[in-house]
């Protein structure tokens, strides 16, 4: 078995197995193998129940007992992908990855992903038996073979990190911190072109706690995170490479429950990655990655797994995987834990929310008046004109815009845009030209028009708003429409849906930090709430979701999982349906991390047959000024791709300038 850290909890999903005998092993194994075909659920039961010093043992067994070679014999009986994982489980660890590294960078062509994969993630103690495996596989010396199948800056920092001689050291020096930083700052932000020889010094050095503080105090003294800088500073296999550094530096867990989403995402699955992560995995931290893949894309790594393999193949992964977090799983109760590890780490650290629009320099309303006024007159509209105005103020620049136009022609700009321009790119500008509070007390009002009710609209304003931003809705929506918008909620909503509603639009959410006994309280008040009383339950959320601080909220959610071993929003949509579930998913989603939120609905609207305009337009339009440029970096976090991109991959013409313009950049 792995090696474990004295004192450390075992997170792997494969054990020992109990009363352990290697010789009945190698004898059931070749009877599964012998005559005609082969016993494949034997094999798969047994390999994947053992752990993988066992696994070494039936070899040597295997090899006394019938003078043969089990892998041989394996690789003989079985094929495909089911024998890719089998024979992979029966290697050393330090052998499987050096014939991965092998096949990485054999014949024509190199797979720099499954390179950076294995590299980027393994300790110093992994490094140095992974060398020498190579070694003695290959009679090859593995740095020699790295150097001439790679080239520049993305060589030098895997030679670097194949060293194994990544600093260990608990104790941090802050002044050492410090400098790390400023170098850092130095050798991108500051710097003319980039001084790449720093960041791989650094990041290829430096010891994990010490790293885990320069990327806090990065983002303190730069205002963005040390994985914008790179994105910024370097290009290619090089800058992947060291995104996975620090992905790995940061929670390498969290880096491997990325890399197994993404090899079952979409069409196809990328096999030899989904293989290699659990196998390697399996021993070491696949608790906590199944936690992980289950918290940050809400649903468990089993499920995914049993939904996008088959055969042996996929029972042999599910076994490895060792259980179901969406039920009442085995080892949950301790995989749970890391997520309130993660909400602790994330209560301290705390990201300056920043907006892509702001105002603009030298503004002159007079001048963009009579622009604006030029670009509309005659035949024909300058809407590049219009773009580039609109969407370079901000918004209380826009209604200095329209006061002035007014004086000056007369006439209303609103009315004069609406019927110059058309379809999408109208409703971007206009929107853009509302004040805000106006603008979503029309998007609210629109949601409840005519027949049938736009539940999701409702539900995204209302639950991500602050109280001040309700206020001025309220506000905005009884001078437009002559009507409050509680009267408006109640004629179109119904049931626990409409309190819920109602709740949020008071604007009354309370303010101010966490109170750590009533979090306490409140989180035992929802778990002590009998399983299958839905309108008790949903009472007792609304009441607790739609009230308390987020602050205070971020505690709750801790100390829910604390008591219950489940995170809160996989308990509401186990328990939940419809309309209130979606309200309270929303709430939650919110609280945790509002421009991941909106990063999703901006994906959402995106991806697939079909683009929803309308949700694009009012996230671009909402958040603008606020948090986009927040939502961008989770955009591309999450879905690996920039805003930027999305947008120019699904939009088209003027509406997809005005949308880039609004996107401020490409990440």
């Amino acid at each position: 078995m792995a090696k474990i850290a004295q004192g450390a909890m075992y997170r792997g999903s494969v054990h020992d197995f109990p009363e352990f005998d290697a010789n009945q092993d190698a004898e059931a194994l070749y009877t599964a193998m012998k005559g005609f075909g082969s016993d494949k659920e034997s094999i798969l039961e047994l390999i994947t129940s053992r752990s993988n010093k066992q696994r070494q043992e039936i070899c040597q067994s295997y090899k006394s007992l019938y003078g043969k070679d089990l892998i041989e014999d394996l690789k003989y009986e079985l094929t495909g992908k089911f024998e890719r994982l089998i024979v992979n489980l029966m290697r050393p660890l330090a052998y499987c990855d050096a014939k991965e590294i092998k096949d990485a960078i054999s014949g024509i062509g190199t797979d720099e992903k499954c390179l950076i994969e294995i590299l980027a993630s393994r300790t110093n103690e992994q490094m140095h038996q992974l060398v020498a495996a190579y070694k003695d596989a290959y009679e090859r010396d593995l740095e020699s073979d790295i150097i001439g199948d790679t080239s520049g800056h993305f060589q030098k920092m895997l030679v670097v990190l194949l060293q194994g001689t990544r600093e260990n050291d608990d104790v941090v020096s802050e002044d050492l911190v410090q400098q790390d930083v400023q170098d850092l700052y130095e050798a991108g932000e500051l710097k003319w072109g980039t001084d790449e020889a720093q960041f791989i010094y650094i990041l290829g050095n430096r010891s994990k706690q010490h790293l885990r503080l320069v990327f806090d105090e990065y983002l303190k003294t730069t205002g963005k995170p040390i994985e914008a800088s790179i994105r910024g500073e370097l290009s290619g296999d090089f800058e992947k490479l060291m995104l996975a550094v620090v992905k790995c530096i940061r929670s390498t867990p969290e880096y491997f429950a990325e890399r197994l989403f993404k090899a079952m995402k979409g069409l196809g699955t990328r096999d030899n990655t989904l293989i290699r992560i659990m196998v390697s995995r399996s021993e070491l931290d696949m608790l906590d990655i199944r936690e992980i893949f289950r918290t940050k894309y809400e649903k468990s790594l089993y499920s995914m797994i049993k939904n996008d393999t088959s055969g042996e193949y996929k029972k042999a992964l599910l076994k490895l995987c060792g259980g179901d977090d969406d039920a009442a799983g085995q080892f949950f109760p301790e995989a749970a834990q890391v997520a309130y590890q993660m909400w602790e780490l994330s209560a301290v650290s705390r990201v300056e929310l920043k907006g892509t629009v702001c105002a603009a320099n030298d503004f002159n309303p007079d001048a963009d008046a009579k622009a604006l006024r030029k670009a509309m007159k005659g035949i024909g509209t300058d809407e590049a004109t219009i773009i580039d105005i609109v969407t370079h103020r901000s918004n209380a620049q826009r209604q200095q815009i329209r006061q002035t136009f007014k004086s000056h022609f007369g006439r209303d700009l609103m009315a004069d845009l609406k019927s110059e321009i058309s379809g999408d790119l109208a409703r971007l500008i206009l929107g853009l030209m509302m004040p805000p509070a106006h603008y979503d007390a029309k998007q609210l009002k629109k949601a409840m028009e005519g027949a049938g009710t736009d539940e999701k609209t409702l539900i995204e304003i209302l639950a991500t708003r602050t109280n001040a931003e309700i206020r001025a809705i309220n506000e905005a929506y009884k001078e437009d429409y002559h009507k409050s918008l509680e009267d408006a909620l109640s004629s179109d909503t119904s049931g626990h849906f409409r309190r819920i509603l109602i709740s949020l639009a008071t604007g009354n959410r309370e303010e101010g930090g966490e109170n750590r006994d009533q979090a306490q309280e409140d989180a035992q008040e929802i778990a002590d709430t009998p399983s299958g009383d839905k309108t008790s339950l949903e009472t007792r959320f609304m009441t607790v979701l739609c009230t308390r601080s987020y602050p205070h909220l971020r505690r709750v959610f801790q100390e829910f999982i604390k008591k219950t071993n489940y995170d809160i929003e996989h308990v509401i949509k186990k328990e939940m349906s419809g309309d209130v579930k979606d309200a309270f998913v929303a709430i939650v989603q919110s609280v945790k991390n509002k421009p991941l939120f909106f990063a999703d609905k901006l994906y959402k609207s995106m991806k697939g047959a079909g683009t929803d305009e309308k949700t694009l337009t009012r996230v671009m339009v909402s958040r603008s000024e606020i948090d986009l440029l927040n939502i961008r970096r989770e955009f591309i976090e999450k879905y690996d791709k920039s805003l930027h991109q999305a947008i120019e991959g699904d939009t088209s013409g003027d509406f997809m300038k005005a949308l880039l313009a609004l996107c401020g950049g490409e990440d």
